[in-house]
C-alpha cells in the first residue's frame, strides 16, 4: 500500500522529521460545498481539488493538508448562484482569514512553500489577499526563500486535451458548472458518487454580461448546471487527470524542488 501524502495521516513526531528537511512542501485543496446540479455531489470542488493535490504530491514528495472545504458565494455566471439549496457559502473576509491564519501557521513551522490548489472559481481572488496579508505580517519580501503558490487546476489543461474532451468544441470555462469536465473528472475518481442516471441533457445557460444583485433566479437553468454533462466518461477524466497531475508536477518542481530526490513525507 501506497504510504500516505496527507497531513492527518501523519503523527506530530514523523511532521517534525518531515520539518527539518527545511525543503517541505505543503498543498493545500481549496473546493466549496455547492450544488453542481442533480448527478453530482455538493462537496465536487474540494473532492477535485484533493485529488490533484495528492497526485501532485506523490510526484513531488510533498504533503497535503487538511482541505478548506467551503468556499465563497457561488455567482450565477459561474456557479448557478448563492441562492440555490445546498450551497453554503463564506463571506470574502472569513475566506481572507482562512488563508491567512493557514500561511502563516504553517510558515512559522518552518514549510518551505505552501501550495494551494483551487477547485472553485469564486474563491481565487480572496485566497490572494490572505496570502498576501500573511507574508506581510511575517515580513516576508520578494525574493525570498519561503514562498506560497496559487493556482486553480483548470488553468493547467491543455488545448490539446480540451480537443479530445470536447470533439465538437469547448464551450468555454464560464459556463463550465456540472458540466463535462467535472463530470468526467468525478467518473474517473469518485464513480460511485456520481448518478448518471439523473443527468439533465438541456442547453447551456445564457447569461447576461453583467452581474445583477438581487439575482434573477430564473436566469439560473432548473438544473443548476451551466452546461449539459452529456459526452461525459471516466476515460475522458482519466485523460484530463493525468493530464494535468503531470504538467503540474513538472512545473511546481521546476519552480520549487532544489534537490529533485528529496522526499518531504519521512518513511
Amino acid at each position: 500500500m501506497d504510504k500516505s501524502v496527507f497531513l492527518e495521516d501523519l503523527d506530530a513526531f514523523a511532521y517534525r522529521e518531515a520539518l527539518a528537511s527545511g525543503e517541505t512542501i505543503v498543498l493545500i485543496p481549496v473546493g466549496s460545498l455547492e450544488q453542481h446540479g442533480p448527478h453530482l455531489p455538493l462537496g465536487t470542488d474540494t473532492i477535485l481539488s484533493s485529488h490533484f493535490a495528492e497526485g501532485v504530491a506523490r510526484r513531488l514528495g510533498a504533503m497535503v493538508a487538511q482541505p478548506i472545504a467551503y468556499g465563497y458565494k457561488s455567482q450565477q455566471k459561474s456557479g448557478g448562484g448563492n441562492h440555490l439549496p445546498g450551497t453554503v457559502s463564506l463571506d470574502g473576509a472569513t475566506l481572507i482569514g482562512v488563508a491567512r491564519n493557514l500561511v502563516k501557521s504553517f510558515l512559522n513551522q518552518g514549510v518551505r512553500h505552501v501550495v494551494f490548489i483551487n477547485g472553485h472559481f469564486e474563491n481565487y481572488q480572496f485566497l490572494y489577499e490572505g496570502i498576501d496579508l500573511a507574508l506581510d505580517e511575517l515580513g516576508i519580501e520578494p525574493g525570498a526563500q519561503q514562498s506560497v503558490l496559487l493556482l486553480s487546476y483548470w488553468d493547467f489543461v491543455s488545448q490539446d486535451t480540451l480537443s479530445q474532451v470536447y470533439p465538437d468544441g469547448f464551450p468555454g470555462w464560464d459556463i463550465e458548472h456540472g458540466g463535462v469536465l467535472e463530470t468526467s473528472l468525478m467518473l474517473h475518481l469518485e464513480p460511485a458518487r456520481v448518478a448518471m442516471d439523473r443527468l439533465v441533457d438541456g442547453p447551456a445557460a445564457v447569461l447576461p454580461r453583467f452581474d445583477r444583485l438581487p439575482v434573477v433566479p430564473e436566469r439560473t437553468p432548473a438544473t443548476g448546471c451551466l452546461s449539459s454533462a452529456a459526452g461525459s466518461s471516466a476515460a475522458k477524466g482519466g485523460l484530463l487527470y493525468g493530464q494535468v497531475v503531470g504538467d503540474l508536477a513538472v512545473e511546481l518542481a521546476s519552480e520549487l524542488v532544489r534537490e529533485p530526490t528529496a522526499a518531504a513525507v519521512p518513511a
